[in-house]
């Protein structure tokens, strides 16, 4: 008996000492299992647009899909105000700029007036649209390498005032700056500006004589001034030619009304890119669930806000970079009517089929909006998605 007991109590020892040698991981999976989110935010945007924009999008959805899980292609958008920039070593890399390009080619193109164009410019005329020929400041260039090319851009460098030679971005954000078509002397307001791509694109037209930065995050203005710090001499952030602000930009309207000839409404969206791909910060995680819903409200709201501020004659540009319809063309329409309605403004909506066919060769568009045009990810060119609609105020 006192053999047994002795045997027993040997091999007791010996399960205790592989359980501490079992790893940590295996003994805790349990609770892992318990503590881990079932569905991460990247998860339950991908359920969501599977349902959502496989309705929407019909047959677009499957290869959009796959460029929305897949990595983003950058454009770099030319620092003029910098003595760091070497163009010829970007051609080199094989990169092109598509602004220039994109004009050289529809000048050619327009040479001799196609059947094409006639088709275009009927078909606006029979959608209410008013077409007019797009012009842009030979000082906006930003480069891109060609179609199917996933090479990356290497990191830009300081010159010797600590300005960078070009800013990484998505290219197509550049198309809401194009559409705003500024004009010498224009003032312009963009009401959601940060991180500030949009806003350095404009300043680098060199046309603007006051631009308005406004952002209702303090921490997202911070940002904003860094950017602008970092590729824009002191002598051009004056308060004479820029202002940064921090207001809700829902209020602009109470704040200056008919100010601006230009205004550009890139407003908060679901960002569909981000929310497939990264779970911090992201709009669809169960935490942000009414702030995700409330989302075309506000952005009827900033748009508004956005047309109040234009002047008379005036010019704006509403964009997202969502496929969303709930928060792209059922937003243009809800503030065309309310706009009327309630503030007896009236607003013609500006054809951008110029900016279709000038930059066709680089972006994928989407097929016929009723309203608006659309940047859709192509794994050949994967850029945005961008969606831009510009409107005139006439009264």
């Amino acid at each position: 008996m006192a053999l047994f007991l002795d045997r027993s109590r040997f091999l007791l020892r010996k399960l205790k000492d592989l359980r501490n040698l079992t790893p940590q991981r295996n003994r805790v999976k349990e609770k892992w299992a318990a503590t881990r989110p079932k569905h991460p935010p990247t998860r339950l945007a991908l359920q969501h647009f599977d349902a959502t924009y496989g309705t929407e999008l019909g047959s677009l959805w499957p290869s959009i899909r796959i460029a929305l899980l897949s990595e983003k292609k950058y454009g770099a958008l030319i620092n003029v105000f910098s003595s760091d920039v070497s163009l010829a070593e970007l051609q080199v890399q094989g990169c092109r700029d598509f602004i220039n390009d994109g004009v050289v080619q529809t000048s050619f193109e327009g040479g001799a007036k196609n059947e094409s164009s006639d088709v275009s410019m009927a078909k606006a005329e029979a959608d209410g649209l008013q077409e007019s020929p797009l012009q842009h400041s030979p000082n906006l260039q930003c480069f891109v390498f060609q179609r199917g090319d996933i090479r990356r851009f290497k990191p830009a460098r300081p010159d010797q005032f600590g300005l960078f030679g070009y800013y990484l971005m998505d290219a197509a954000s550049v198309l809401p700056c194009l559409a705003l078509d500024v004009k010498d002397g224009d003032t312009v307001l963009d009401l959601c500006a940060a991180p500030g791509g949009k806003s350095l694109a404009l300043l680098q037209t060199q046309l603007i004589r006051f631009l308005c930065a406004n952002d209702s995050s303090v921490s997202r203005t911070k940002r904003l001034k860094q950017v602008l710090q970092s590729y824009i001499p002191k002598q051009f952030l004056t308060e004479d030619t820029l202002r940064i602000t921090s207001f809700d930009g829902t209020m602009w309207g109470e704040i200056e009304k008919n100010a601006f000839d230009r205004v550009l409404v890139d407003v908060p969206c679901t960002t569909d890119r981000h929310s497939l791909m990264e779970d911090d910060n992201n709009i669809f995680n169960k935490s942000r669930t009414g702030e995700r819903r409330s989302l075309p409200q506000l952005q009827l709201e900033l748009l508004l806000a956005g047309i109040i501020a234009a002047c008379p004659g005036g010019e704006i540009v509403y964009s997202t970079c969502t496929l969303s319809l709930n928060q792209n063309q059922s937003v243009v329409e809800q503030a065309i009517h309310l706009a009327q309605e309630q503030h007896n403004i009236h607003l013609q909506v500006v054809s951008l089929r110029p900016l279709v066919q000038m930059f066709k060769n680089t972006f994928h568009f989407a097929p016929e909006l009723h309203l608006g045009e659309m940047v859709i990810p192509h794994l050949a060119a994967n850029f945005g998605p961008i969606y831009l609609c510009k409107l005139r105020r006439l009264t």
